[in-house]
C-alpha cells in the first residue's frame, strides 16, 4: 500500500496509472481516433498524419480523477468547465467519447478496473478557472409546481439577455432554425423557421393567435407583421418579456400584440384562440404534466382551430422501457444539461406526446422531424459564441462559457447522431359534426404569395 501511495503521487507514476485509465476507457492508442495530451507536454495518438479528429488535453495528473470519478456527464461537464481537461479541435467529435464511457461503466469487470485506477490517481485541488463556478439549477418546491418552473426558466435566462445576443440571430429566434439547402446564415433559416410555422398554422388576417413560450417575442412579431394576426404571447421570463414588448413597440404592433408574463395553465382570456404554437416549450413541461398541457391548449383554442406543437424528443426511448424504482433512482444522476443549463427539463419521446393529446380530443393532423436541421442550428450557434469568447466570458464568467459550449457541441452530436430529435406536430380541434377546416394536401404550405399581409 505504501508503495501504491509513492506512486500515486509521482508525475510518472501518475500518468501510467492515467495510460491504463485511458485504455480502460478507450482501448488502446491505435485504435483511438484522437491524441492525448498529458500536462508535462507529451502525447500520445493513432499512427499516421490526420488520424486525429481531436486533442484531449488533460492539465493535471489529477484531471481523469476529476474527470470520471464518479463516472458521470456531471463529473465529466464538471472537469471541462473548471479546466482539468480541454479538447483542442473538434468539441462535438470529443462529445462521442461519452458513448465510450456509458459502455465501460455498464461492464461490472471493466467499471471496476477503471475505477481501481482512477482511485489510485492524484486527487488534486479544488482549482477552478477564473469567473467561479456555474450556479446548479437546483430548485425548491414540487418539481413542474408553477412556482419551480417559474424559478427553472430564470435560473437560465438570468444569464442576461445580451449574453444570448451573442450567439443568437438577429431576432432572438432561440429553437431549431429550418435550413433549406444547408448553406443559408443562420438569419436566414431562422425567418424560414418563423414563416414554415406560420404557413403550417395557414395564418390568416385578424386571426387570434396565441404563442406558449413565446422567449423574446420572435414569433409573435412575425406573425403579426407577415401575417396580419392579434397575438398574444406567453413568457415566464420577465427579462425575456421587457425585451418583447420593446420590439412591438419598435414595429408599431403594440396594439395588436400583447406579451404576457404568465404559466400557460393560468391563462384565461376572454376569448379562444384560432391559431396556438408552442415552440421549444414542452420540453419543461415534465411527463406527468403533459396531459395538463393539451388539456389548457385545447381549453384555449377555437373549434376548428390548429395547435403546433414544435419540440426535442428523446427518440432512442420507448414508453414504459423503466419501472418507477428504477426511474427515482436515475434521477439522482440527472445531465449536467439539467443541472447546470436546463434545470428540471424531461425529453420524452414521440409517442408519448401523442398519447395525451388525443385523450384531451385533439386530432394529429403532421409531423415532421427536423432533426438534422437542430445540429445545423447548433453548430451555428457554437461557431457565434466562439468567435466572442472574450465578451462571452466577461459577461458570464470563463467556466460558464465553457459549459455553453459543451451543451452546444453535445447537442449536435446527439442530434446528428441520432439520439435526440425534434418533432412539429400540427393538431386540430374538430367542430361538432367532426369538421376540421384544413387542405387534403400539404401543397399549400409551399405555395408562392404565402405570408405577404401588409405589416401596417
Amino acid at each position: 500500500m505504501k508503495n501504491l501511495m509513492r506512486t500515486s503521487q509521482d508525475p510518472r507514476g501518475a500518468r501510467a496509472l492515467a495510460r491504463r485509465a485511458l485504455e480502460d476507457l478507450f482501448g488502446p492508442v491505435e485504435e483511438r481516433g484522437f491524441t492525448v495530451r498529458y500536462w508535462d507536454g507529451e502525447e500520445e495518438g493513432p499512427p499516421g498524419e490526420g488520424a486525429s479528429d481531436f486533442v484531449l488535453v488533460l492539465r493535471h495528473p489529477a484531471a481523469l480523477r476529476r474527470a470520471f470519478l464518479p463516472p458521470t456527464d456531471r463529473s465529466m461537464a464538471l472537469a471541462f468547465g473548471r479546466g482539468d481537461v480541454d479538447v483542442d479541435g473538434d468539441l462535438e467529435a470529443a462529445a462521442g467519447l461519452a458513448d465510450a464511457v456509458k459502455a465501460t461503466v455498464s461492464d461490472p469487470g471493466r467499471a471496476a478496473k477503471l475505477l481501481s485506477h482512477l482511485a489510485r490517481l492524484p486527487r488534486g485541488g479544488d482549482q477552478q478557472l477564473e469567473g467561479g463556478a456555474p450556479l446548479e439549477g437546483r430548485q425548491a418546491g414540487r418539481l413542474h409546481s408553477r412556482a419551480r418552473d417559474r424559478a427553472s426558466v430564470r435560473h437560465h435566462y438570468d444569464l442576461g439577455n445580451d449574453f444570448f445576443r451573442l450567439y443568437l440571430d438577429s431576432r432572438m429566434v432561440y429553437s431549431c432554425a429550418y435550413f433549406e439547402e444547408g448553406s443559408e446564415s443562420i438569419d436566414e433559416a431562422q425567418e424560414a423557421k418563423l414563416d414554415l410555422v406560420c404557413r403550417k398554422l395557414r395564418l390568416e388576417p385578424g386571426d387570434r393567435f396565441l404563442d406558449i413560450g413565446c422567449g423574446w417575442g420572435s414569433l409573435v412579431e412575425f406573425a403579426a407583421r407577415r401575417y396580419g394576426v392579434r397575438a398574444t404571447g406567453l413568457t415566464l421570463s420577465p427579462s425575456q418579456a421587457e425585451v418583447a414588448r420593446a420590439r412591438m413597440r419598435d414595429a408599431g404592433i403594440q396594439d395588436r400584440c400583447r406579451i404576457e408574463v404568465c404559466d400557460y395553465r393560468e391563462l384565461d382570456p376572454p376569448e379562444r384562440f384560432d391559431k396556438i404554437a408552442s415552440v421549444g416549450m414542452v420540453e419543461h413541461v415534465g411527463r406527468p404534466r403533459l396531459r395538463t398541457y393539451f388539456r389548457s391548449a385545447e381549453r384555449l383554442l377555437e373549434p376548428g382551430g390548429l395547435f403546433l406543437n414544435h419540440g426535442i424528443v428523446d427518440i432512442r426511448r420507448r414508453p414504459g422501457w423503466l419501472a418507477l424504482g428504477a426511474r427515482r433512482r436515475l434521477a439522482r444522476y440527472t445531465s449536467f444539461m439539467q443541472r447546470f443549463i436546463f434545470p428540471d427539463s424531461e425529453l420524452v419521446s414521440p409517442a408519448e406526446l401523442t398519447d395525451p393529446g388525443e385523450r384531451v380530443g385533439l386530432e394529429l393532423r403532421d409531423v415532421e422531424s427536423l432533426r438534422e436541421h437542430y445540429a445545423l442550428t447548433l453548430r451555428a450557434w457554437l461557431r457565434r459564441l466562439e468567435a466572442r469568447q472574450d465578451e462571452a466570458i466577461g459577461q458570464v464568467g470563463m467556466e460558464t462559457y465553457r459549459l455553453w459550449r459543451l451543451y452546444m457541441a453535445v447537442s449536435a452530436s446527439l442530434f446528428a447522431t441520432g439520439k435526440l430529435g425534434v418533432v412539429q406536430m400540427l393538431w386540430g380541434k374538430r367542430h361538432g359534426d367532426g369538421h376540421l377546416p384544413l387542405p387534403r394536401t400539404r401543397a399549400d404550405l409551399y405555395a408562392p404569395g404565402l405570408g405577404e399581409a401588409p405589416s401596417g
